[in-house]
């Protein structure tokens, strides 16, 4: 009688597998934050401050572009999953939003290295703003009178952009100095 023989593949590289972990981690979090500012008061129609793109920025630095760029994209999926709003326009908003932010993000990265987290973060909240609003525009309202809310929340999208970069250094340069140790 023959006998089958079974493939096992091999084990994955403990390099690899602590990086998924770290990857994993990062999600979790982004997503807890997610969760927990879509409960916060709104400073206006589709603003937030964002600090679950802190996240999304340690990935970069840490991880890299496809990291990134995946965990912005499972943030929201996910955490739209934890409040109800998958498929519903909120969800369109915010995954335009999270998805030109992080294309942003990740070409600036590519472009120019040595940029700041606070300049990318500043740039990203930008981008963040634009997309919905063309989401918003291109979608759900298709109104001039639109873009008369469009000074004032880029002006809030600076602020929190600015704010979360000043995080995300701090947190960058704990993290690397725990990992010269």
């Amino acid at each position: 009688m023959h006998q089958q023989k079974i493939n096992i593949p091999p084990r994955p590289k403990l390099a690899f597998l602590e990086q998924q972990a770290v990857w994993l981690s990062f999600v979790l979090l982004a997503i807890g934050l997610h969760v927990f500012e879509a409960a916060l008061p709104s400073l206006g129609p589709w603003f937030k401050f964002g600090v679950a793109n802190i996240m999304t920025l340690l990935a970069l630095m840490y991880l890299g572009v496809r990291a990134a760029f995946t965990l912005a994209l499972a943030r929201v999926i996910i955490g739209s999953m934890f409040i109800g709003t998958l498929f519903t326009p909120t969800f369109f908003i915010s995954l335009s939003g999270a998805l030109t932010a992080a294309t942003v993000m990740v070409i600036l990265y590519q472009l120019f290295p040595r940029i700041s987290l606070i300049s990318l973060s500043l740039l990203a909240a930008i981008a963040h703003m634009s997309g919905q609003f063309i989401a918003v525009e291109t979608w759900f309202i298709q109104q001039p009178a639109l873009y008369y809310l469009l000074p004032p929340l880029l002006a809030l999208s600076c602020i929190s952009g600015w704010i979360n970069g000043a995080i995300a250094t701090y947190i960058w340069q704990k993290l690397k100095a725990e990992h010269e140790k």
